[in-house]
Parts: structure tokens; C-alpha cells; sequence
């Protein structure tokens, strides 16, 4: 089957809709800019929306916009008794959910005293969990596999760099006559964690020579710090900058 972006959870409250896929963009937004608090705290807000979704799933009536429970645990755990509906929406969803809210909640992201700052790494597994969130969701709605679900995800995080077409573990620069900076910097920005590794970028915008490529594109994008290039592990991250200089290009 192929899914079309634009008619993705169609059953669902136009409202609430808009308000799940606008949330999700705005944690990825927030993860590639590094900015690890606001990331995780879209992670607790994709919780609310979510939780949303299965209650009006499960009741029969969805609200018009999320809306958040008194107790998200024990409205969380109250989807285990429903036996009628499948393993996904009782169970998984809602552990997953579990877990995402407690990073917002008790590691120092909602709320004062928590043992963990926010972090590179909470942000990272409130990320993915968040692409697994949707990529289930779609799975059960529609009722198609893991690997077309996985694509529609790509299809939605694609939309916001719409000059980005993502093949597999390959990506493509479509707007025509960009020099290779401009196209390293774009493919960057397109990366959930803005980071990639010389082969890959060399690759992507299918340069000729990668010497030239390293020393003439990366090297020369590190020195204008739009990127932080490592030579020695290959590793090419794009910068506050560079992120920047992408989103002003976008925007026009």
C-alpha cells in the first residue's frame, strides 16, 4: 500500500491531527538544534496527544484537541482492561507513553528537582520513541507493515525540507543548481540529529572526488562554522549557524 502524507490519520479530528503532526516536527526541530529542555518537553506534549488519540479510539469519540488526564499513569494503565482492542493500543502505546512522560516529568524537564538535566541522550530516546509512536499509530490505523509505516514517517519529517527526498538510507538534494556546500548543508540539516559522515554526505550529493570533496566543501564549511567536521572520525555535525543560514534559505 502506499500512503499518501497528505491523508495520513484522516480518521482522526482534523484539529488533533494538525496538532500531532505540528508537535512532532517541533520535538525534531528542537533535537537538531541541539536544544535538549524544549525537545523534551515536546516529548511530554506528544504523550498528551497521543494519549488523546487511543482514549478517543477506544471510547468511540475523539476530542477536538488533546487534553491532558489528572493522572497519565493510571489513565495510561487503565487501556490494559480493554480487552477488545489489540496488544498495540492497550499495552504497547501506552507503556511507551509511560515511559516518554516520565522523562518530562521527573529528570529535570517539567518541573524543578529532578536528578537529570536535560540531556543529549534523554533527548535522543524521546525522539525515537516519538517516531515510534506515530510509526505504530499509522501501522494500526491503516493496517500496514512496519517498513511502510517507517516511510511515512520519513514522508512527514521530509515535508518540513521539502528540497529533501529520502531513498532508503539515501538522500537527494532535488532543488536544481546548488553548489556542494549548500547541498552538505541542507542534507545536514535533514538528519534528525544533524550529523553524518563524510562518505555518506560525499555520496549523497554525489561529488566526483572526495578528497576535494573533504578538504574543498567540509573542510571549508567547518572554517565559516556552519559545520564542526572531524577528519578523523569522519563525522560532520551542522552548527547553530548552519542551522540558521538553512532555515533563512528555506524560508525563501
Amino acid at each position: 500500500m502506499n500512503l499518501n502524507v497528505n491523508n495520513l490519520l484522516a480518521s482522526l479530528p482534523a484539529s488533533l491531527r494538525e496538532e500531532l503532526f505540528l508537535e512532532f516536527n517541533k520535538l525534531l526541530k528542537n533535537f537538531r538544534e541541539r536544544r535538549w529542555e524544549p525537545a523534551e518537553l515536546d516529548g511530554g506534549k506528544l504523550c498528551e496527544i497521543v494519549y488523546s488519540i487511543l482514549n478517543g479510539y477506544t471510547s468511540g469519540t475523539y476530542p477536538n484537541r488533546a487534553n491532558k488526564p489528572s493522572n497519565f499513569y493510571d489513565a495510561c494503565k487503565a487501556f490494559e482492561s480493554l480487552t477488545q482492542f489489540s496488544r498495540p493500543i492497550r499495552i504497547q502505546i501506552p507503556r511507551i507513553l509511560i515511559a516518554l512522560y516520565e522523562v518530562r516529568n521527573n529528570r529535570g524537564v517539567g518541573h524543578v528537582g529532578g536528578d537529570v538535566n536535560p540531556n543529549r541522550l534523554d533527548a535522543t530516546f524521546v525522539v525515537y520513541s516519538a517516531k515510534w509512536l506515530l510509526s505504530e499509530l499509522i501501522r494500526v490505523f491503516h493496517q500496514v507493515s512496519i517498513d511502510e509505516a517507517t516511510d511515512a514517517i520519513e514522508q512527514i519529517i521530509q515535508r518540513e525540507t521539502e528540497v529533501i527526498w529520502n531513498i532508503g538510507s539515501q538522500k537527494r538534494v532535488l532543488a536544481k543548481g546548488l553548489d556542494y556546500k549548500t547541498q552538505a548543508l541542507l542534507l545536514l540539516y535533514s538528519c534528525v540529529d544533524g550529523r553524518a559522515v563524510d562518505q555518506e554526505l560525499f555520496e549523497w550529493v554525489e561529488h566526483s572526488n572526495k578528497s576535494v570533496f573533504k578538504s574543498r566543501i567540509l573542510k571549508e564549511l567547518h572554517k565559516e562554522r556552519l559545520i564542526e567536521y572531524d577528519m578523523k572520525t569522519g563525522i560532520a555535525h551542522i552548527s547553530p549557524n548552519g542551522i540558521k543560514a538553512v532555515e533563512d534559505r528555506l524560508d525563501k
